[in-house]
């Protein structure tokens, strides 16, 4: 986005001191306005409209800070709410009585608002990712004004930003991954209807178990003897506990508080790491 600071012309005279406007940054331009509002299109009212921005540049940049620290840069939110204000210096019609400061705010807003939405992150996503996207983002913004046109490649990009590739790759992987995607979203190329969740295949519970037998094998290697052969004898020979009780010498009774007492105690643990 070009600056638009750049493009204005000395600024306009201070605010009148009888001026009461809800901004203290508020110049008045009132006379701007109408002399706009009278000019044919061409150089001399753009020259107008450019200086009646560079007038109201400290609103705008006031207004950007309001939504600094949410993971966007202050320079970046600026621009966005200068090209807010922009929009608001062309569209507004002295005409039609209200404050200039009145429609310029909810323009200037509103446009941030929707970089938001339209750019921010639907899902939580790393600092360092969101500070690689911006660095990209960044670059590949300035080298595409320098190159002719073509867009810079990852090479480039690293060079101008003095990070890796493989950072520069995952910063680029970032810019298009703010929002989610519904599953209920059709497919690309498809004509009959299928959604993403028509092509999704259904949870496989063998992962499941893999993970819970890998996750139990540190606990069950340091279990007394006895207490590991008893669950040995129940769980992999499928033995009862009449029969294990007979093997070991104890009571089935015994077996059986053993058999509850190390499972819950397994369990615990495995809570608590996964914890």
């Amino acid at each position: 986005m070009t600056t638009v600071r750049a493009q204005a012309a000395a600024p306009l005279r201070a605010e009148r001191p009888s001026a009461k406007h809800p901004h203290d940054d508020a110049p008045d331009t009132t006379a701007e306005f109408e002399e706009i509002s009278h000019l044919p299109d061409g150089p001399e009212k753009e020259e107008l409209r450019q200086q009646v921005v560079q007038a109201w540049i400290p609103m705008a940049e006031r207004l950007a800070r309001q939504f600094r620290n949410r993971g966007e840069s202050l320079e970046d939110l600026e621009q966005v709410a200068a090209l807010g204000l922009v929009k608001a210096v062309i569209r507004y019609d002295p005409a039609r009585g209200a404050a200039f400061e009145s429609f310029a705010v909810p323009t200037v807003v509103g446009e941030v608002k929707r970089h938001f939405r339209d750019h921010m992150w639907g899902l939580h996503v790393p600092r360092r990712v969101q500070e690689l996207r911006n660095r990209v983002r960044t670059a590949h913004r300035e080298l595409s004004h320098s190159l002719d046109g073509r867009g810079p490649g990852v090479e480039e990009l690293a060079e101008h930003t003095g990070l890796t590739e493989d950072e520069v790759r995952t910063g680029l992987e970032a810019l298009d991954s703010f929002s989610t995607l519904s599953l209920d979203a059709q497919t690309a190329g498809s004509e009959d209807g299928f959604a993403l969740m028509d092509v999704l295949s259904d949870p496989e519970p063998g992962y499941d178990r893999i993970v819970d037998r890998e996750s139990l094998k540190p606990k069950l290697a340091v279990l007394p003897d006895r207490e590991r052969q008893i669950l040995y004898l129940r769980f992999f020979r499928d033995m009862t506990q009449s029969r294990i009780a007979e093997r070991i010498g104890i009571s089935q009774m015994h077996v059986s508080r053993i058999i509850s007492r190390t499972c819950a105690s397994l369990r615990d643990q495995v809570m608590a790491d996964a914890g």
